[in-house]
């Protein structure tokens, strides 16, 4: 029997009270290597928020608050190891990011500012989104619909 995707969380963390904010960012430490939002595998017997939480604090040592849900990403391609289905949180923190568990390095990075880095996974596509939400008020558009040929949603 085949098995299904992976479920994974990643949270974008906000580390100041306007949106969009400042970001954190992770350096990952194993394959497939680049700068990424933190996040990883949720564990059996875990919800989704309390594997955001945990993954956060794990790979920045921050202690952060869920305030929004961004949205889901399916696209069989997202990971190069396996099919994995992200649940996209956003939340805030204080304090001093730190690298931890498999995090190489973290940074403080405004999407909007700063030069673009190369993402890991489909991040550069969930922080576009983030920035359409916070700052067009548009949602995340539904992906992988049919007649979504080109992975670029279905609303305008």
């Amino acid at each position: 029997m085949k098995a299904g995707p992976a479920v994974t969380v990643d949270v974008i963390i906000e580390m100041a009270a306007s949106r969009p904010a400042p970001l954190v960012l992770v350096k990952r430490r194993f394959p497939p290597l680049g700068w990424a939002l933190p996040g990883g595998f949720v564990d059996l017997g875990e919800t989704l928020e309390q594997a955001a939480v945990r993954e956060a604090h794990e790979e920045t040592g921050l202690h952060v608050q869920l305030t929004d849900l961004l949205g889901c990403y399916s696209d069989p391609a997202r990971d190069p190891r396996r099919h994995t289905v992200s649940v996209v949180y956003v939340a805030c923190a204080q304090g001093a990011a730190r690298a931890g568990d498999d995090a190489a390095a973290c940074m403080i990075y405004d999407p909007r500012r700063d030069e673009p880095l190369p993402l890991a996974f489909d991040h550069g596509t969930i922080l576009g989104d983030y920035l359409d939400f916070f700052c067009k008020g548009r949602k995340a558009p539904l992906r992988g619909l049919p007649g979504d040929s080109h992975g670029q949603g279905v609303h305008g």
